[in-house]
């Protein structure tokens, strides 16, 4: 019989409680603070806080290239390959823009985290039955307070840190609103906690902000082929960093 290893025990002794921990004291923190700042700026504060001391705890450190691309107090729909739960700190941390999630709906019944999502301005959306149209209405109201977005158009996390196809719904409505879009490709997260694994390791993120790509030509073009188009165009940005980087950073551990 094989014995879990030490990083098995450090993440179920040691790093669920804490994060436990975390996520109920800033969550807390965030809930209250959406009775009095509607915005949620100061819940974002929260959130990156969290992320902070999440990696912190785990002992993960990230290297961020490119944010010199970017304008600061602008605001981008950020785009993003997905091979952890681990991403998530990872863009709250590393992003220094105000930014709002668009995730699925289910997140937002996780307690503390998924109210946090509900009462902070974020967009949870049910892939099943999405309302275009009012999907649409919210982007654009949170355009109008200056925050962006950050998208996971693959849907799911990468079992294997291959990037898989881009869902171009996301790339439409971006093109409707007319908000630049910068690809993002992380690596290393897989390597921190993979797809399926409760294991949690220390380890390397590298997080890589592309130039931004416009869609300022707006709804003259926006249909579902110049979508699908612009997000192969996005993905294969993102994949080609992926691809370079991994070959760097190692597989998983057999233990």
């Amino acid at each position: 019989m094989t014995l879990p290893s030490f990083h098995w025990w450090r993440t179920v002794v040691v790093l669920i409680p804490a994060i436990t921990v975390y996520t109920i004291v800033f969550g807390t923190l965030s809930l209250f603070s959406s009775f009095v700042d509607r915005s949620g700026r100061f819940a974002h504060r929260c959130a990156r806080g969290w992320s902070r001391m999440i990696l912190v705890t785990t002992g993960v450190q990230v290297e961020v290239r490119g944010l010199e691309q970017l304008t600061p107090g602008a605001t981008y729909v950020f785009v993003s390959n997905h091979q952890s739960i681990y991403d998530i700190p990872v863009v709250f941390w590393a992003l220094p823009f105000q930014l709002r999630i668009i995730a699925k709906q289910s997140l937002g019944s996780i307690p503390f985290f998924g109210w946090h999502l509900r009462h902070t301005g974020h967009l949870l959306v049910d892939r099943s039955h999405s309302d275009t149209a009012a999907i649409l209405k919210r982007w654009r109201e949170l355009i109008g307070d200056g925050l962006s977005l950050i998208i996971f158009p693959e849907g799911t996390r990468s079992v294997d840190g291959r990037v898989g196809r881009f869902k171009a719904g996301s790339f439409l409505l971006a093109m409707e609103a007319r908000l630049p879009i910068v690809p993002v490709s992380i690596t290393g997260t897989r390597l921190v906690m993979r797809k399926g694994f409760l294991t949690v390791r220390p380890g390397h993120v590298m997080l890589t902000v592309h130039a931004p790509v416009s869609t300022a030509e707006g709804s003259e073009h926006s249909d579902m082929p110049a979508a699908i188009t612009l997000a192969e165009q996005v993905r294969s940005v993102v994949e080609a960093r992926v691809v370079a980087e991994d070959r760097n950073i190692g597989t998983w551990p057999s233990n």
